[in-house]
């Protein structure tokens, strides 16, 4: 039997887009050092995430910030870890999902895990790859959009992030549906800066 372990990076942060992974492992090629992302180094989850490639069957899926403002973050969520499911190569007979609940409406038998990136080395798989993802589409878009410090915090809303908004005012990679961005834009919409 095939389970793909899934799991997501970026539900939290003011900017940038969720990303999701799935991972089936091959039992007879687990890579070492397979943690819950949060657990490692970015130079352990970047070494891990070549391993997991190199060994296993891996999936990733996006929805972006415009799905994230229209949908709201729970259920972009799930449209993540439904695409990375079906990104595939071989179709998984069930998924084990990080979180209390799988994604409604997949395809294939689901149970949610909670805590599951420490219990399940294929959830934790799919973190690493999931986190190690997420933080290269971030450092490319810091790029972009120089300022706000995603390059190191990933968009998450910490201090220097909160004072570059103030600063620069939000970018069309930030989150409107998400505290404070949705006090600073409407009071741009209604003429109140």
């Amino acid at each position: 039997m095939r389970v793909a372990g899934v799991d997501e990076a970026g539900r939290g942060p003011l900017a940038g887009p969720v990303v999701a992974a799935a991972v089936i492992l091959d039992p007879a090629r687990i890579p070492d050092g397979l943690d819950d992302s949060k657990r490692l180094t970015a130079r352990a989850r970047e070494r891990a995430e070549s391993l997991i490639r190199a060994a296993a069957l891996v999936g990733v899926g996006e929805a972006s910030v415009a799905e994230i403002d229209a949908l709201d973050i729970l259920r972009a969520t799930y449209l993540a870890m439904a695409r990375a499911l079906a990104a595939l190569p071989v179709a998984p007979d069930h998924a084990l999902v990080d979180g209390p609940r799988p994604p409604p409406n997949l395809r294939i038998p689901a149970e949610g895990v909670v805590g599951g990136d420490g219990l399940s080395l294929s959830i934790a798989a799919a973190s690493i790859v999931a986190k190690v993802w997420r933080d290269r589409i971030m450092r490319d878009l810091a790029q972009q959009h120089p300022g706000y410090g995603w390059e190191t915090n990933m968009g998450y809303g910490v201090e220097s992030h909160i004072r570059a908004l103030h600063r620069l005012g939000p970018t069309p990679i930030h989150r409107r549906g998400f505290a404070p961005l949705r006090h600073m834009v409407w009071q741009g919409e209604s003429g109140g800066d």
